[in-house]
């Protein structure tokens, strides 16, 4: 399978995540029919176009973490703000309620 092909699967899951709500790496890997491949959804989302209408901002790490800032500098307080904007809600240690706001599809 091509990585382009691979791309846009993980991208169509991502535009599917309602705003208020965030999806893991893992989880967007497993619904694309990608499962372990988590890191695939990482190299996606590096690949995006600067203005590029794919929320990106709403996928988090395994534990509710922004892990964008260790790929692009100031990118985690970019995330973090959209997401707040949104109504997501961050603890004092900066992360998320997965049980409240993680993305259940149907």
């Amino acid at each position: 399978m091509k990585p382009a092909s691979r791309y846009e699967r993980i991208y169509a899951v991502i535009r599917r995540i309602p705003k208020g709500r965030v999806a893991s790496y893992g989880q967007i890997a497993d619904l694309a029919g990608l499962p372990g491949h988590a890191r695939q959804v990482g190299y996606a989302l590096y690949a995006l176009r600067e203005g590029s209408t794919v929320p990106w901002h709403r996928v988090v790490n395994a534990q509710g973490r922004i892990s964008l800032g260790r790929v692009i500098p100031e990118g985690d307080v970019e995330q973090r703000i959209r997401l707040e904007i949104e109504g997501v809600a961050f603890d004092a240690d900066g992360k998320i309620a997965l049980g409240r706001f993680q993305w259940r599809p149907r």
